[in-house]
């Protein structure tokens, strides 16, 4: 499926165009199979915006998402990065997409070393890539904890003497060390209950208008979606069977797929839901998380 256009004007920060990755898999007797996690995917991220890929488990958007990250290889297609075509890209070349693009994960508790202290964590980025830190660790450190609304007093403390929210707030504040243009979150908030959840949005929402950056959203929960994103595409196994502004997708779909997604969503009191969507988002309360 073509990318929607709705942005044509604009000149893409990411552009992705015909990913596929296929899988071999060798069973018993010697015999191989392929399985096509993604097929055909084309996409554009412009500067500023939010790209949510959506779809049920199996539909191929994480995939697409580390493919996009290049934390793999495709079988096929291409990847530009402002302009630059970055697809087999390697070296210098490499490390300038890596500083580029960063990846908050979903379980920040697996994607965060547990030997290694804050401070170690948030300024392992820049030893990786032979960068000076700014001002000093423990000032860098304190800032970027701040940024993300933890105590910068617990630079060095563990991952594990965190709460579930404090921890994806780490992983947040690990992604913006280098200072990305394009942050993916992989299902970034969908381990966090509720309230914190809720907590986590504020903070991205916050993080985009300060520093004005794009995000690749990656998510199953079509009501997180609606919240952040400014375009949508909906995958299904491993294709884009629609995509478009968020305002479109969500109040007049085209594909049966993408109807079914919605109609999944959880029906609660429409006025409740309609005074709750129009209360003005907040960041209070985050150091709770």
């Amino acid at each position: 499926m073509t990318p929607d256009h709705s942005d044509s004007g604009r000149v893409p920060l990411l552009r992705a165009r015909g990913l596929t990755k296929t899988f071999t898999t060798r069973g018993s007797l010697g015999r191989t199979s392929e399985t096509t996690a993604v097929d055909d995917v084309s996409l554009d991220i412009h500067p500023g915006e939010t790209l949510a890929v959506v779809g049920e488990s199996g539909s191929g958007k994480s995939t697409t998402a580390r493919l996009v990250a290049k934390l793999m290889e495709p079988t096929a297609g291409t990847l530009e990065f402002a302009g630059e075509d970055v697809t087999r890209a390697g070296g210098a070349a490499l490390a300038r997409f890596r500083s580029n693009v960063q990846v908050v994960f979903q379980d920040p508790y697996s994607s965060l070393n547990p030997r290694h202290t804050v401070e170690r964590i948030l300024t392992a980025p820049l030893d990786y890539q032979h960068l000076p830190v700014p001002g000093g660790r423990r000032a860098f450190t304190r800032e970027l904890m701040e940024r993300v609304g933890l105590n910068p007093d617990h630079a060095l403390r563990y991952p594990a003497q965190f709460s579930g929210g404090q921890a994806q707030r780490i992983g947040i504040a690990r992604a913006l060390a280098v200072g990305p243009q394009l942050v993916i979150c992989d299902e970034a908030v969908s381990a966090l209950d509720v309230s914190v959840q809720a907590q986590v949005m504020n903070l991205l929402l916050r993080l985009q208008r300060e520093n004005g950056f794009s995000y690749l959203f990656i998510a199953h929960d079509l009501a997180v979606v609606r919240r952040i994103a400014h375009r949508v595409a909906v995958m299904h196994q491993g294709r884009i069977v629609e995509s478009g502004r968020a305002t479109d997708v969500f109040d007049r779909p085209r594909d049966t797929y993408t109807r079914t997604l919605l109609g999944a969503i959880p029906r609660i009191n429409p006025e409740w839901d309609r005074r709750r969507r129009a209360a003005p988002r907040t960041s209070q309360g985050l150091e709770s998380a």
